[in-house]
């Protein structure tokens, strides 16, 4: 003889994967990323931000030391804001002036320090167009 199932199980759980579900779309659109912003956009902001920039000519220390200062300025150059960034952690080989990177931290003082291991340098030969044959 076949038993009769309880509905209420199959409601509970079906309620417990919509909330979850809901959670996870949250998370991923509105409470999951830090905020990107340029030198010129810095001013103001509170908490952990990911700064955006070019690197200047300029920068000394060492980034396994005490720490390797910087300056960012802005992408499209048009502003002449700039921000000192103090950062400690891996350096890639990439890393130079005028190549473009982002590093996660906050400012303090004046000075952006950046988180450990936070920086990333963009190659650029990824985002210019391919010369035509």
């Amino acid at each position: 003889m076949a038993r009769k199932r309880n509905p209420a199980r199959l409601v509970i759980a079906l309620s417990v994967a919509a909330v979850l579900a809901v959670f996870l779309l949250y998370t991923s659109i509105a409470g999951g990323g830090t905020p990107s912003v340029a030198p010129s956009e810095l001013s103001g902001k509170t908490g952990v931000v990911t700064l955006v920039g070019l690197v200047q000519p300029g920068y000394k220390g060492d980034p396994y030391g005490e720490g390797l200062r910087f300056q960012l300025r802005d992408r499209k150059g048009g502003s002449a804001s700039r921000v000192t960034v103090l950062y400690t952690g891996s350096l890639s080989d990439q890393f130079r002036v005028n190549r473009e990177v982002s590093v996660k931290g906050e400012l303090r003082n004046g000075t952006f320090v950046a988180k450990k291991d936070s920086l990333v340098t963009k190659c650029p030969s990824k985002y210019t167009a391919k010369p035509s044959a």
